[in-house]
């Protein structure tokens, strides 16, 4: 596999143990779809979702406990986010309350200096994300790019989240919902929603701003709610698909990839919806706490959220 087309970023992670056994896996299973991508030619590209098919869990939910680690949020944000967090329990989940979420969330951190925020994520990630990005995810992604195609990452997480974890990986770019700022500075209100559709739609754009072929492009998601972008491309792919997008990849002759053991597959995934509504506000919300000297507040909270949705 030619190596020289493969961007590479001094930040990004090195080889583990893991990613020697189970990146070479996937590389070996993906032999005849290189030769088929190869073939693409001019127009082809790769799209991935995040949460839980390039990384393990859900970023945001990491993002949140280094912001609560660093007292980013004051103690009195913990309980409007409590309030929040039972609301859309109540309510249930829909893309409307999903995006009710997000923005109530967003509301915390109104005010706050968008270049603040990027430099503590870049140091978050560093931190708790990297060693969760799947070395098969990586496989993939780097089979895109030695093939000479641009690979983008797809996300309802923050774009400037998605964009720091694009950067680290060496992608082309990534796509992600947008926050309002004002003079660098976050309003608190949501400009665009990346979920479900909007995902779809956000692919087309970039496919005819970039001169893409949708039709000679892969995509790549753990969840039903990304159904529209991938039947948007020529050719879809689940990764550690959650029961409903395994069923239908199974019925479609889908190809997938699971990267979890047995054993914790289904402890590991956390619904993406989940995590893009009631789970932003244990982004951007909820891990809102002071440190405390054993375990802060916020990050006790976080687990028992994480320890709920299993």
């Amino acid at each position: 596999m030619a190596k020289s087309r493969r961007a590479r970023n001094a930040n990004s992670d090195d080889a583990t143990p893991l990613a020697e056994a189970v990146a070479p896996a996937v590389e070996a299973a993906a032999q005849a779809d290189h030769m088929s991508l190869l073939s693409q030619g001019p127009g082809a590209a790769a799209f991935f979702d995040v949460d839980n098919t390039v990384m393990q869990g859900a970023s945001l939910y990491f993002i949140a406990r280094g912001l609560a680690a660093r007292d980013f949020f004051t103690t009195g944000d913990i309980a409007r986010f409590a309030w929040q967090q039972a609301h859309f329990r109540i309510r249930g989940e829909t893309d409307k309350t999903i995006s009710d979420a997000q923005e109530a969330a967003l509301s915390f951190i109104a005010g706050k200096r968008l270049i603040d925020v990027v430099h503590l994520a870049e140091e978050i990630y560093d931190e708790r994300i990297a060693d969760r990005i799947w070395p098969g995810a990586r496989a993939l992604t780097n089979l895109h790019l030695d093939a000479g195609q641009p690979v983008w990452l797809v996300t309802a997480t923050p774009v400037e989240l998605a964009e720091i974890i694009a950067k680290r990986l060496g992608l082309t770019g990534a796509l992600g919902t947008i926050a309002v700022t004002a003079d660098g500075v976050y309003t608190g209100r949501l400009q665009q929603f990346l979920h479900g559709e909007a995902k779809a739609v956000a692919v087309q754009e970039l496919a005819e701003r970039e001169g893409l072929d949708l039709a000679k492009c892969t995509a790549y998601s753990d969840s039903i709610n990304d159904l529209p972008m991938l039947e948007v491309v020529g050719r879809a792919v689940a990764v550690n698909p959650e029961p409903a997008l395994a069923d239908y990849a199974r019925q479609h002759g889908w190809p997938v990839y699971d990267f979890r053991t047995t054993r914790r597959a289904l402890r590991i995934a956390l619904p993406a919806a989940a995590v893009t509504g009631a789970a932003v506000g244990a982004l951007y919300a909820g891990l809102l706490v002071r440190r405390r000297r054993r375990r802060s507040l916020a990050e006790r909270a976080l687990d028992e959220l994480d320890r709920l949705r299993r």
